[in-house]
């Protein structure tokens, strides 16, 4: 309930952030808004299109109902009746082939994709790793005192299970398997943003404009507003997490953003947050946050993970490469962004 709060205010201050601005004007009045609960967060519809409240009605619902479903499949803690999930996949790890829903067998070929488009820095397979820390941060937010980081040795035993290969997918057959007994699948370095993405793309082949998407932070706008223009949508600063470091006007697009300054725990001193490099099993080290803007929600989403964990002279290459715009903001406050984020910037 904690965590589910906490995201709750985190929307809600992005939610307040996104005022649409044209010239010589500014417009903050939505035509509808909705919220749900999927991924362990609260989630927002916006639409600004002028729908009556039975089209906005209709078309929250069905973007409601898409990450429902995703967030069944995606689900690495319950299982539900009648269909295989992540869970299902997790707990029968090293036995025999599972069948699965094609759109879970759509999510993870992509997944195997974006592994080898990042080099690794996008592991579905980092279950066994990722598992220690989330059990160990969870413990230091029941009881501080007896905070702890992982043994190497636990970290080391962990990492020799994180291996993409042993992900098995029959496209043909609908069925995965998972061939290490000890090794486990984690999306959350991509799940959500993909939900989002697909919600998106109903939204749109729905003919509807003007609408946002709000998952947990995981920004994804379908279209602009009636006049043409954008939103505006606040990063926040890390040092100061109640003020935004920068403002970006956005139309037609996804914006994610990671940061060191959330879900974290402190142990003698030391911040220990979520973001794990998979070279090194700890908490990437290169930035405070980082900001991707790109149309594609789910590709948003692994960049912002796979890019914390990169240098930025490597991040900035592939980011170029796929299209895809970026802003750093470094431990010791300095921001860089790609030429095309530059113009994006609102203040």
């Amino acid at each position: 309930m904690k965590r589910i709060a906490a995201w709750f205010m985190s929307a809600l201050l992005l939610a307040l952030s996104l005022t649409g601005c044209s010239a010589g004007k500014t417009e903050t009045e939505n035509r509808g808004k909705s919220y749900f609960t999927y991924f362990d967060t609260v989630s927002f519809v916006y639409s600004y299109a002028g729908d009556s409240a039975e089209q906005f009605d209709r078309r929250s619902a069905g973007a409601s109902g898409i990450l429902g479903e995703y967030h069944r499949l995606f689900d690495i803690y319950h299982e539900y009746s009648g269909e295989n999930n992540l869970c299902t996949l997790n707990r029968n790890a090293g036995g025999e082939s599972i069948e699965v829903d094609r759109k879970l067998i759509d999510f993870l070929v992509y997944a195997k994709e974006l592994y080898e488009t990042t080099d690794g820095k996008m592991n579905v397979m980092m279950g066994s790793v990722l598992s220690i820390w989330h059990d160990l941060r969870t413990a230091a937010g029941d009881d501080p005192a007896s905070a702890r980081i992982p043994t190497d040795e636990e970290l080391q035993t962990a990492g020799e299970h994180t291996d993409i290969s042993s992900l098995e997918i029959d496209e043909e057959n609908c069925t995965v398997r998972i061939s290490d007994p000890d090794a486990s699948i984690d999306v959350g370095a991509l799940g959500k943003g993909y939900a989002t993405e697909m919600a998106a793309r109903w939204l749109e082949a729905d003919g509807a404009l003007g609408y946002v998407l709000n998952v947990g932070g995981n920004i994804r706008i379908v279209g602009t507003k009636p006049d043409g223009s954008g939103w505006v949508t606040g990063v926040k600063d890390p040092a100061n997490t109640e003020q935004f470091a920068v403002k970006l006007m956005l139309t037609d697009t996804s914006c994610v953003t990671s940061g060191s300054y959330e879900r974290y725990y402190t142990v003698d001193g030391v911040r220990y947050h979520h973001i794990i490099d998979e070279a090194t099993l700890f908490p990437a080290d290169y930035y405070s946050s980082l900001t991707v803007v790109i149309k594609d929600s789910a590709l948003a989403d692994a960049l912002s993970t796979a890019l914390f964990c990169m240098p930025y002279e490597d991040g900035a290459a592939l980011a170029e490469s796929l299209g895809a715009e970026v802003l750093w903001i470094f431990p010791d406050g300095e921001i860089r962004y790609t030429p095309g984020m530059e113009k994006l910037i609102a203040n």
